[in-house]
């Protein structure tokens, strides 16, 4: 009698992608809240996606249910909750307002919101082909962080004591949305904090540091949260430009 090899049937693990299913649930929520105008709302709607979408990954891994589904699916989650979702939140605080001082802000602001989603695609797309990429370092601005900057700018400007209006701030506000797309599309170089081991040793001055930033998160967290992203996002173009100062100092004269 003919013995048939046994194939391994082909399933969906259910814990790293109910993880995933949870970030999509947060990515959604943050757009819903944006449309009902609720906009602290929306920003923890992206945080817990953040959360949840960092936590997938190395559940899969510590239990070796890691697939190429559970891979795609995460991409798509990623492309609602740090995709559309920030663009979404963008717009319905400014682009809408950007267009009662006319018709050319108007267009402006959805252009700008539409080129963050655009390169949120691109710079997803780009991170699943690039396969042989160093895990230590991101080509261009993660998303999440983005996403984060991004949804936290509205917070901020929206929040009760730091509340700002005008055409200068909404315009400022697009100009952050296009500029973070386009740093999600450059080139630059981002640490990715994967070579950080939970078992390795830290200085106490690097604990303190931590607790300093925890605790300042608590006390304010939009202006905590918006300045850290603000010194995440030029540290790309900081180690560049620092990068290629020291190629040229050290440049034998005439080369």
């Amino acid at each position: 009698m003919e013995v048939r090899p046994r194939t391994r049937r082909k399933g969906i693990y259910l814990l790293p992608n109910l993880l995933t299913t949870g970030a999509l649930f947060a990515g959604f929520y943050s757009i819903v809240a944006a449309i009902d105008g609720n906009f602290p709302s929306a920003a923890y709607g992206v945080f817990v996606a953040m959360f949840l979408d960092g936590l997938d990954g190395r559940v899969a891994r510590l239990t070796s249910t890691a697939s190429e589904f559970g891979k795609e699916y995460d991409s798509l989650s990623d492309m609602v909750s740090f995709g559309l979702a920030p663009a979404i939140v963008t717009y319905q605080w400014g682009v809408e307002r950007l267009s009662e001082y006319g018709a050319v802000w108007g267009r402006l602001g959805w252009l700008a919101a539409f080129l963050y989603v655009g390169a949120a695609a691109f710079r997803l797309a780009r991170f699943n082909s690039n396969v042989a990429q160093d895990r230590r370092f991101f080509q261009g601005l993660p998303s999440p962080p983005a996403a984060a900057g991004v949804v936290t700018m509205v917070w901020l400007a929206t929040h009760p004591n730091y509340g700002i209006g005008g055409l200068t701030a909404l315009a400022a506000g697009i100009t952050i949305t296009a500029v973070t797309g386009l740093l999600m599309m450059s080139r630059f170089a981002y640490s990715s904090f994967k070579d950080v081991s939970p078992g390795k040793r830290l200085r106490f001055v690097h604990l303190l540091l931590i607790l300093a930033v925890i605790i300042f998160v608590a006390i304010e967290p939009p202006i905590t949260i918006f300045v850290l992203f603000l010194v995440y996002a030029s540290s790309g173009p900081v180690a560049w430009l620092w990068h290629r100062r020291r190629v040229k100092r050290e440049a034998p004269p005439g080369a």
